[in-house]
Parts: structure tokens; sequence; C-alpha cells
């Protein structure tokens, strides 16, 4: 369908679109802000709800800005960079704010504290898809599709990412790259200086080593290189298999298959946030990583127990307490199970889940641990309105969850902008237990 609408945009909301209406319909449509004009053509079409390309921004706000990639509104990685780092996080915490209470009829009328730093160069951790017709070229996927665009920078790389890009993308273009890749994660550490980078191939077209050489032939500042045969599903590794990591005091061995908060500059902000002011007898971390929180914690409790179901990962967070020189006592299994069964009491609790969330029947679990204290950190507010309904005893709490009611309130909330020029939002919520 190719509709043109004219439309006056209302407000952004969650997942990068703006929102409009138009003939009874709600219309979604992306890179515009709050107040435009815009011509927009209709895409598809579900009942009532219309989703649209933008044409031409008739009537731009006054916000409105420069983008500084040239792939901005192709790749479809980035959504906001017409929009100032500022306004950026003005906007965001409004998005917070109305699908916490929508979704969860979570009502915060508290400060939203906002942590942000440098809007580019910042990640240290990329995945780059392989075109394998001609001209070969490394890009992104489209956001729900199969198709590559081929990219010449993206400036939200860390420049150690940027530099290995540049490198590997000269490879594809000059046939360097050896044949049949589908894609490539690069990863850099925290000094921004060497990479470890997983590549996986359909098969092997040559021996290992082979593929290893052509890589570090070309790339020096590999510290180690993982390939991955998906055909015979094999691994091969050349390297130590991790890379360190150094925030807050601790030194965090992260390994290929293991996963680290990818905004190198916020990292040691996000840790000190999540533990403050924290102590006692016992922290349980759950969804715990590498350790990136049970190590600080470590040292202001007696005991801390982690729980996270990536093995790579629970491997790397034995590592990291040996150098730390503490003792943690670590679950390797789904936070999900753990709760069903555990009797442990702590007396605070962090966890940081992958988007899906913690889910109902896990949160009423989590409330009848009776924990003083909540640390929750969430990557999608969506689910977050889901869980703290059920934390907070929300009148939207889902009416399966029928528990003792024990209840926390929200003592602090926080916004850090992990992920600045994209739509996601990183949400840290402190709870207390209501006596």
């Amino acid at each position: 369908m190719a509709d043109e609408l004219r439309l006056s945009i209302e407000k952004l909301i969650y997942g990068g679109d703006g929102l409009a209406h138009a003939d009874g319909n709600t219309v979604f449509v992306p890179y515009v802000l709050p107040g435009e004009e815009v011509r927009a053509n209709a895409t598809s079409k579900k009942k009532k709800l219309i989703w649209a390309e933008l044409l031409e921004v008739t009537s731009p706000a006054k916000e409105r800005g420069k983008a500084k990639c040239a792939h901005f509104q192709k790749c479809g990685g980035c959504h906001y960079q017409h929009i100032p780092a500022t306004e950026q996080l003005r906007l965001k915490k409004n998005i917070l704010r109305e699908t916490l209470s929508r979704l969860g009829g979570i009502t915060w009328d508290g400060a939203i504290v906002e942590h942000s730093a440098e809007p580019y160069g910042y990640r240290n951790r990329a995945q780059w898809a392989v075109r394998s017709g001609m001209p070969r070229a490394l890009g992104y996927f489209l956001p729900e599709s199969s198709v590559i665009v081929p990219i010449d920078e993206c400036p939200v790389l860390s420049p150690r990412l940027a530099h290995t890009f540049a490198q590997l993308q000269e490879m594809a273009r000059s046939a360097k790259l050896p044949e049949g890749i589908q894609e490539i994660e690069a990863f850099a550490d925290s000094p921004d200086e060497k990479i470890a980078l997983n590549v996986a191939f359909e098969k092997f077209p040559k021996p290992a080593a082979e593929l290893a050489s052509a890589f570090r032939d070309v790339l020096p500042q590999i510290e180690s290189l993982l390939l991955l045969d998906q055909k015979k599903n094999r691994f091969e590794l050349t390297g130590p298999g991790y890379l360190t990591h150094e925030a807050g005091g601790y030194k965090y061995r992260v390994s290929h298959l293991s996963f680290f908060q990818v905004n190198r500059f916020l990292i040691e902000d996000l840790q000190k946030t999540v533990t403050a002011n924290a102590h006692g007898e016992l922290a349980l971390d759950l969804y715990s990583g590498v350790g990136f929180f049970t190590l600080p914690l470590a040292k202001t409790f007696e005991k801390v127990v982690s729980v996270d179901a990536n093995l790579a990962a629970t491997r790397d967070l034995y590592a990291n307490a040996e150098i730390a020189g503490v003792t943690i006592v670590s679950h390797n299994e789904h936070a999900e199970e753990y709760l069903k069964k555990t009797e442990d009491k702590p007396d605070f609790v962090v966890l940081d889940p992958p988007r899906a969330g913690l889910g109902a029947e896990a949160a009423e679990k989590l409330a009848e641990l009776r924990a003083k204290e909540i640390v929750f950190l969430s990557c999608d507010p969506s689910t977050l309105a889901r869980d703290l309904a059920v934390l907070t005893g929300s009148p939207r709490k889902p009416k399966e969850i029928t528990g003792p009611g024990i209840r926390y309130e929200i003592t602090e909330m926080h916004l850090f902008d992990l992920f600045p020029q994209t739509f996601h939002i990183e949400t840290l919520v402190r709870l207390r237990r209501v006596p």
C-alpha cells in the first residue's frame, strides 16, 4: 500500500516512532519529533493501526538537528540522530513515565536521575553481517529483515572498533575476506586497545589455522579469535579466549560468549549506582553474568549468591572472584528456576534480566524472598512495567498472581542512556519492602 498521509506528530513512543492520528487511525512514523508536520507513506495497516515511512518534514521542530552519520535513516540501527542528546534524554524520560503508567499502572512523580556521557563513540561491541553478493561488503541488517545495508562508517563505535570495521570492510571489498562468512562480532577491551573477534562461517572454506592467519595478519589488535563452522557446529579458538575489562577497581575476564555492558563510558557509574550503600549478611545477584555487580557486593556482604544460565559467564565469574580474592556461591541455572526452589533470605537483591524481563510468576517468587531492598535494572520499559506491577502490588498486576501480597515501593528511579541515538532505555529502579 502507498497512501500518502499528512500528519501532525503528537509524541514519541517506545520503539522510536512518532505517533499521529489520521481519519480515525493511529499512525506510527519514524525519524520525527513531537509537533512536526510531515508527509508520510502508509506501508502497512492492521485494523486501526497504520505504519508509515517518512517522506518529508514540512514543518520541522526547533530541536531538529543534522544527523552525524550518512547512513542515518538507511541502516536502521539508530533512531534519534536528528535529535540533540539532551533532548533525547528528556523525551526518553517522558516515554518511560508514560509506558510504566499505561502498562503497569506505575505512577512515579519523583525525579528520574539522568546518567549520560558522550553520545557517540561509546559502543565496545558490534555485530556486522557479510553480504556475499558482489560487491562483497560488511553492513547491518535492516530491522526485521534479511536485507544487509553496506556501510562505510558507524559513529557510535569506539575508535578501536571503528578502525577494526574499516580494516574488515577493506578486506571484504578487496576480496581478502575468507568466503562463507555470515557474521562478525567484535568486542573491545576497556582501554580500547585490543579486540576479541567472533567469526561465524556457514562452513570453513580452508583449514582453521589458515583462516585465523588471514585475520591476524591484517588485524594485529586481535587478542583472541573464535571461529565457528556452523555446518559442523565446531569452534576453533586462537588466543586466551577472553578480554580483560576493568571497572571500579575490579578486573573482569569476559569470554567470547559472555555478556558485558556495551557503553564504555557509563560502566563504572552503573556499577557504583547499583551497589551504592548496599551491605548486610546476604546479597543475591540474578542474571549475574561475569560478576559485574557480584564482586563489589562481595566486599560489603558476608555472603553473595549469583545466578546465571550462561555457562561461559559462570566460568568467568569464578575466575574473576578468584582474581578479586572474594568467595561467592554461584548457580549456573535460569533465575526463574532458582527462584522457584530457593530458601535463601537475602537482604539485598540486584537483577539485570534480558529484554523479556523477569516475568510475573518469577516476580512474585522474588517478592516472597522478602529482601529489604531490590535494585532492578531493565532494558525494556514494557516488561519492567509488568514486573513492577507485581512487586508494587499495582492494580494492573496479572490476575493469576494471588500470592501473599508482599509489596515494595519505589524509592529511586534512574535512566542510564547506555544507547544514545537509539530508542533503547536502560532503567534502574530501587525498591524498598513495605513493612
